[in-house]
């Protein structure tokens, strides 16, 4: 038997902050599935204290962000839930927000739902600049535009993906999932979210500019080619079949 949601949250090295996220999702009453993706700093410690409230998938060695979305998928369906919310383990992502992405899955219940941060001048610099390069690229490769291709802060329609895990294992993965979203058919719906950003110097973070600005743009060069003999087509097929339903 299915379930509504539970909240899949990815973790790499956020021993300070991981488990005030967690405890602020559990008050809500969520269901929460924490994937410590090689962590080295503590984080398996904090984690074992929630034994028996919380699921923990765990592995030794770092794979990524995009691996660990999958694993956190493949768990979320084994337990029984068809749709997942993904947040960061850094607090950056607000609690508060979470019922607006369950309202607008009753509204949308097949549509991948994308927090859209609402002032983006609150970014920093290097965000906002990744963020409208990932905006054109998705809107080349997809027809969409959207204000917000980067945030984590998502509901994935499990059972509308039908299987889908992303091909590519670190940060980039998030665009491949949105863009082959698209490609599928899916609707794509932006949820205005706020956003909490550590003063500069206390955020941790592992994005590494040269080599995963060169994965992102290995991944947009090969995404372009794919939608111009295989995402285009497809969503045209697609929209003629809805057009007409009952041709034969």
């Amino acid at each position: 038997m299915t379930q509504p949601l539970c909240v899949v949250i990815p973790t790499y090295n956020n021993v300070r902050t991981v488990g005030g996220v967690i405890d602020e999702v559990l008050a809500t009453g969520a269901r929460v599935i924490v994937v410590n993706d090689g962590s080295t700093d503590g984080t398996a410690d904090v984690l074992r204290k929630y034994e028996g409230r919380v699921e923990v998938v765990a592995y030794a060695k770092n794979r990524g962000k995009g691996y660990a979305l999958s694993r956190g998928f493949d768990r979320a369906e084994a337990m029984g839930f068809d749709r997942v919310v993904t947040m960061d383990a850094d607090g950056q992502h607000s609690v508060a927000d979470l019922p607006r992405f369950i309202e607008a899955t009753a509204m949308h219940p097949n549509a991948l739902l994308m927090g859209r941060r609402t002032v983006e001048g609150e970014m920093p610099q290097g965000n906002t600049f990744a963020n409208r390069l990932s905006n054109f690229w998705f809107a080349v490769q997809t027809g969409h535009r959207l204000r917000d291709t980067q945030n984590g802060f998502r509901l994935y329609p499990l059972s509308a993906m039908r299987g889908m895990r992303p091909l590519t294992s670190r940060y980039e993965a998030e665009l491949e999932l949105a863009v082959r979203c698209a490609w599928r058919g899916l609707p794509i719906v932006a949820v205005p979210v706020t956003v909490n950003y550590a003063p500069p110097g206390g955020r941790v973070t592992h994005f590494r500019p040269g080599r995963d600005f060169l994965r992102i743009s290995l991944l947009n060069t090969a995404l372009t080619l794919l939608a111009l003999v295989y995402g285009y087509p497809s969503m045209l097929v697609r929209r003629i079949v809805r057009h007409h339903p009952n041709d034969q």
